[in-house]
């Protein structure tokens, strides 16, 4: 098997990335501290279409140059928005119709593997703080709770890796 080179892949152009039909998914990032991580988030939002995201509290925004190495030009790409307050922003996407999912650990959430998408909804995820996680207020006010199942020691995953894990299933399941 060999291995295929850039000019091969037939990715979009930035135009035609702005002009292609998007995943109905927006992405909320809850005062995220890392800046790789931003960057990453960005990234994965690009391979899978994400309609936004949008950076709430002490979520740093681009351009600066921790956010574009990992980035890779996705800070382009990807519409995004800073908004202050996640909790007002989260109420605002209730109202335009969206359903509000926390990804967090929580009792009663439900695991992403169960969780069924459907095709003519919209939906933003909320992804917290790498410490404290998704703020308890804003999960009150959130339609569910989403979790990824983990086996092992640990209790969390990094949240680019989060992001990844839960974009990559939502894009699965709507690709069926």
């Amino acid at each position: 098997m060999r291995k295929l080179k850039n000019e091969e892949l037939d990715r979009l152009s930035l135009d035609q990335f702005k002009a292609v039909e998007k995943m109905p998914l927006t992405i909320v990032l809850d005062n995220i501290r890392s800046l790789n991580n931003i960057g990453s988030v960005f990234r994965t939002a690009d391979a899978f279409l994400v309609e936004k995201i949008y950076l709430c509290g002490i979520t740093a925004t681009p351009p600066h140059k921790d956010i574009r190495k990992t980035a890779l030009g996705a800070t382009e790409s990807v519409a995004w928005e800073y908004v202050e307050d996640t909790l007002q922003l989260v109420q605002r996407l209730k109202l335009e119709g969206k359903t509000t999912l926390a990804i967090e650990q929580a009792e009663g959430a439900t695991h992403l593997n169960d969780f069924e998408v459907k095709n003519d909804s919209a939906y933003a995820l909320v992804f917290g703080n790498e410490v404290k996680g998704v703020r308890q207020d804003v999960v009150n006010i959130c339609d569910g709770v989403l979790e990824i199942p983990q086996f092992g020691t640990k209790h969390s995953l990094n949240i680019s890796v989060s992001a990844g894990v839960v974009i990559w299933g939502f894009w699965s399941k709507l690709k069926q």
